[in-house]
């Protein structure tokens, strides 16, 4: 019986996490990088597109939610370093609360957490790039480097992660 319930406990609970995952989400070119980002995050955080942040990308504010390793190789232009472990928030002290915000990360996982936090701080227009810079990178859009110029490296974590990087142009570092 034991068994039984908790059995009955694990579809429910699985049941409960499918529908979390929002039916219409921003493009994603793979449907496998799909797949794993919308398994992956838990869309506590509004999110957007690469190509709907680009678009918008005069009139938003881009926090790297990588670490500085990460950051230093690349990042979307003018995006303000915030971190992940130890997160900088003394540098949003400047932003009014409703500024709009596009956070990243390599897919969006540690970006969703650092929205969480800009959430509870009073932060109110904040979005996810669902995909993050790889799906960035993946549509063509341009990243730079530490001396702010264009580049075609990309820090993708590591090895594993890096798979999710299919734009061929684009040098992957670890």
């Amino acid at each position: 019986m034991k068994y039984l319930l908790a059995i009955l406990g694990l579809l429910i609970l699985g049941t409960s996490a499918c529908a979390q995952i929002p039916e219409e989400r921003p493009l994603i070119m793979n449907p496998d990088f799909d797949h794993k980002i919308s398994h992956t995050i838990n869309f506590t955080i509004p999110t957007i597109g690469a190509k709907e942040a680009w678009e918008n990308r005069e009139s938003v504010v881009f926090l790297d939610a990588r670490e500085e390793e990460e950051y230093k190789v690349s990042h979307i232009e003018k995006a303000l370093f915030i971190g992940y472990k130890n997160p900088d928030y003394s540098k949003l002290d400047v932003l009014p609360k409703d500024s709009p915000i596009v956070i990243y990360c390599s897919i969006g996982y540690r970006s969703e957490k650092i929205g969480e936090e800009l959430k509870k701080r009073g932060f109110v227009n904040i979005h996810n790039m669902y995909g993050s810079i790889f799906e960035w990178v993946n549509q063509g859009y341009p990243i730079v480097d530490k001396n702010r110029e264009h580049t075609n490296k990309l820090h993708t974590y590591n090895e594993k992660w890096s798979q999710w990087v299919e734009d061929n142009k684009v040098q992957k570092v670890w």
